[in-house]
């Protein structure tokens, strides 16, 4: 029998797990090993992937994947994960206490004045970014989902000079299944950090203790940061910290960094084991169900063997050895074995799973979670189950219910388009604009009475109010739409798209994983793109990155919102809505095609955690949007006021520098009018409309300003209805700006880049061409 027959609420025995490769590992990572008992929770909505309990926390797992995986049903598990039934609440000592753990220190500490570096590593959505917020006090978006963090982020510790944490993205091992799990274990291997300061979720300690497992074999001064343990104790938990530090042989500290608590003391041991470089004290974790210590011996022999090309490749030797035994063909090469000692070690792997009756990956595996239930068993007292869980299960049995889940999709995103384009941001846009408006005439005013040379004049007026003042105009509906992404984030909503929306997604070709950069997508292009190294297959990150620009995004707003408000008053929130469908339509067909020639093959297994549903915190919101607001202030007076005063420049002159009397005289119109021809088809056949599209390659807010320029009698009265049509579907396909292909170019190279460019400028003329055709059979006015 396979864990895909096993019904809602039974549970069930793992038997053998099939697959092979980095994602067989990936599985076995996260708990998925032989002897473990399972119970599946629950099934999507349509159906895949499932829910299933394991060690004590919920993980999703396809139904295709769920078939490799043979099983035995068993009335009810045997081990109920219950921990210590009371632990010692005896004070936590401070630094220099001695007999509670034992460590490897250097002799002499590090001189006074150099640089203190650490590497912040933990799970996904164990709160790493928000202690690295308390920390550093810089400003980071925290979110409530999986791989929020997708880049590297330093940072100096508050109040300590020459200290640098290095906020490393979350992962679940240090085995290389995505590339963020590459990059963090290069990070600690290749730039030495003098310490790790661990985190983990204290609430969901049996699943984060495997990456410390794999941590401490890297040899490294660490400090654990047990985080949310006001949680813990809220629920009637508790952890005995010294016995932790004990079986570890590190210093552990009980902290929540969302409240502050625990963060001084955890600063205080991070100084101390990386000034005095105390080591792990403990790095064998084989006990007794290592039957006949296989697996010690084998792990030993194969430290000695490699114990001189660890020392030249500066690869811990323990963590070389245990990756090396797993298969890991990374650190092989790093290694540079030669072909008997290869063999030898292909030798002793083979007599250890003949000795344990497990493969080498599951042997490996089965030490460790082994390891961390004795340590659980003895130092932590469960917590009844949580309020934040019973307040999830509610809520879930509606957000991801089987009837309910994808209308209430639905629901909320009209819900956060109509609030953000008819109300709150329309009211918002409409004070902006009235004070923008009434500046202008005043300065207009001023500089006529001043009488100002003509040329200043038009600049001031019609170049910068007219340009920059009507993209300004456009940011409170930005910062609404942000601010309703940033609820759904942090809450973790977002989560929950991704697990019922994989089916879905895959038929397309995707996984369930790339929801979260495509909705990232209708904020931003740029961390769209970014958010994809989250997904560990390089064919679905490269066909996601090729997809996210046909989510708009909000920097599109503008346009949007000036051609609604202009032709169709009245109707901007079901056109602006019907607006982003099309490009999601439009991405769906081109994202079949791509499907069925450049990226063949099936999409990623969806394995992943869904973290508990959280209230936003109201600083990290805050935050978010000041930043977006930021942003999009630093654009409009760096990138779009030179475009502006670039396009006032070259429509008020001509080639000889002359102020001309007519536009279409000047240097724009006789340069835009090569390619003006290629329009025409579109009822688009205008030197400044051409120019203006132009301009949005530099920051898409400025077509709107450069409209504003051009059109000196106004864009309504220059425009057919069947043509602002038409525009608006082009806007909305063609290139993205300069900052998001900088972005794919940095992730996919020079090439994609610029196949990006001409390729969405070919689908938008398609599509624009296909509008303004059928609106023409439909008598629409042209």
């Amino acid at each position: 029998m396979t864990l895909r027959e096993l019904q809602v609420g039974e549970s069930a025995e793992i038997r053998v797990v099939g697959g092979e490769g980095a994602l067989r590992q990936h599985f076995l990572d996260m708990g998925v090993i032989p002897g473990a008992e399972v119970t599946v929770v629950k099934l999507a909505p349509m159906g895949d992937p499932m829910e299933l309990q394991v060690h004590g926390y919920e993980l999703t797992l396809r139904l295709a994947d769920a078939e490799k995986i043979e099983i035995t049903p068993i009335e009810r598990r045997s081990h109920r994960h219950d921990g210590a039934k009371n632990t010692n609440q005896s004070v936590h000592p401070g630094l220099g206490e001695d007999g509670k753990y034992h460590v490897k220190a250097d002799e002499h500490p590090l001189p006074d004045g150099e640089m203190l570096t650490y590497a912040l590593v933990g799970n996904q959505n164990c709160g790493k970014t928000t202690l690295f917020n308390q920390l550093t006090g810089s400003n980071q978006h925290v979110g409530n989902f999986p791989g929020v963090t997708v880049d590297r982020k330093d940072g100096q510790i508050r109040g300590q000079e020459n200290t640098r944490v290095t906020d490393l993205p979350g992962i679940y091992s240090m085995s290389p299944y995505s590339s963020e799990e590459i990059v963090s274990r290069n990070f600690v291997l290749d730039n030495h950090p003098k310490a790790i300061i661990n985190i983990v979720d204290a609430t969901n300690i049996q699943r984060n203790l495997y990456l410390t497992m794999q941590l401490l074999e890297m040899d490294v001064p660490m400090v654990l940061a047990l985080n949310m343990m006001d949680e813990v104790t809220g629920n009637g938990g508790s952890i005995d910290v010294n016995q932790m530090e004990a079986l570890l042989g590190i210093p552990v500290v009980p902290i929540s960094a969302a409240k502050n608590q625990g963060v001084d003391e955890l600063v205080k041991h991070a100084i101390h084991i990386a000034k005095y470089q105390e080591r792990p004290g403990r790095q064998d974790f084989c006990g007794e169900n290592d039957y006949g210590g296989a697996v010690h011996r084998c792990i030993h022999a194969v430290c000695h063997l490699i114990q001189d090309h660890a020392e030249h490749a500066e690869i811990p030797i323990r963590f070389a050895a245990s990756k090396l035994i797993e298969g890991d063909m990374l650190i092989q090469e790093r290694l540079q074995l030669d072909q008997n000692e290869v063999e030898t070690i292909e030798h002793l792997i083979l007599q250890m799973e003949k000795e344990r009756g497990l493969d080498r990956n599951a042997a490996m595996a089965d030490m460790r979670f082994s390891f961390i239930e004795k340590v659980c068993e003895s130092t932590v007292v469960k917590p009844r189950e949580s309020r934040e869980r019973l307040r999830s299960e509610k809520i879930d049995r509606i957000l991801t219910g089987k009837y309910t889940a994808i209308p209430c999709f639905i629901g909320i995103m009209a819900a956060v388009f109509f609030l953000t384009f008819n109300v709150i941001g329309a009211w918002l846009q409409e004070l902006l604009d009235m004070g923008i408006t009434a500046l202008s005439h005043i300065v207009d005013a001023a500089l006529t009475a001043g009488h100002v040379n003509e040329a200043l004049h038009g600049l001031v007026i019609d170049g910068i109010f007219a340009g920059v003042g009507s993209v300004l105009s456009f940011l409170p509906i930005i910062v609404t739409l942000f601010f309703f992404l940033s609820l759904m984030e942090d809450s973790g909503y977002i989560a929950r798209v991704a697990f019922f929306m994989d089916k879905l997604l895959r038929k397309i070709g995707l996984s369930g994983r790339s929801i979260v950069p495509l909705l990232i997508g209708f904020g931003c292009t740029v961390p769209a793109v970014m958010a994809t190294r989250t997904l560990p297959s390089e064919r679905d990150r490269r066909m996601t990155i090729l997809l996210t620009p046909f989510m708009s995004c909000t920097a599109k707003l503008p346009i949007y919102a000036f051609f609604v408000n202009a032709f169709f008053p009245g109707k901007s929130g079901w056109i602006m809505t019907g607006l982003y469908f099309f490009g999601i339509i439009t991405g769906v067909l081109v994202a079949f095609l791509f499907k069925s020639t450049l990226f063949r093959g099936e999409a990623v297994p969806f394995v992943m955690e869904l973290p508990n549903y959280r209230l936003p915190g109201v600083k990290n919101v805050a935050q978010l949007l000041w930043e977006k607001a930021r942003d999009f202030l630093q654009r409009a007076f760096t990138v779009i006021l030179l475009a502006t005063i670039v396009v006032w420049f070259l429509q008020s002159f001509d080639f000889h520098i002359n102020l001309v009397e007519d536009s279409s005289q000047s240097i724009l119109a006789t340069a835009a009018g090569v390619i003006t021809p290629l329009f025409a088809p579109l009822g688009l056949g205008d030197w400044r409309i051409v120019t203006s599209l132009i301009s949005g390659f530099m920051a898409k807010e400025s077509v709107v300003s450069t409209m504003e320029i051009l059109f000196t009698a106004g864009v309504k009265n220059s425009l057919t209805t069947l043509a602002a049509m038409s525009l608006l579907v082009f806007s909305l396909l063609y290139t993205p700006c300069v900052a998001a292909i900088s972005s794919i170019r940095r992730e996919m190279g020079r090439r994609w880049a610029v196949s990006v460019v001409l390729w969405q400028c070919v689908i938008a003329w398609l599509a624009a061409f296909l509008v303004h055709t059928i609106g023409l059979l439909m008598g629409v006015p042209g």
